[in-house]
């Protein structure tokens, strides 16, 4: 049987290892704390990066788009004025006629 002084001494080897265990598990807590706040930021910058990387694809096709159109809108009128100068210039001769028949 085991005399009081090493059931004292087992127990406080025990608390010993408990206390360890305890300290050990508060580090190892922390150790994961830490470990999940900067895996937090990585993701939080990495959601940053892709928002914006994906931003600035949107505003170059919107820009590109709105080219495109800026485009076809200046061909447009330029074929629009071509033909009201063509239409004029075969006015013009047409109300020549018309002044000189009406000065003469």
């Amino acid at each position: 049987m085991i005399t009081i002084s090493e059931a004292i001494t087992t127990i406080k080897k025990a608390e010993n290892n408990a206390d360890q265990l305890i300290t050990d598990a508060e580090e190892k807590s922390d150790q994961m704390i830490d470990e999940a706040k900067v895996k937090s930021m990585e993701m939080m910058e990495t959601a940053k990066k892709d928002a914006r990387e994906e931003s600035e694809e949107l505003i170059f096709d919107a820009e590109s788009k709105a080219k495109k159109e800026a485009n076809k809108i200046i061909i447009q009128a330029k074929e629009n004025v071509k033909a009201i100068k063509v239409k004029s210039l075969s006015k013009v001769d047409e109300a020549s006629d018309i002044i000189v028949k009406s000065v003469l």
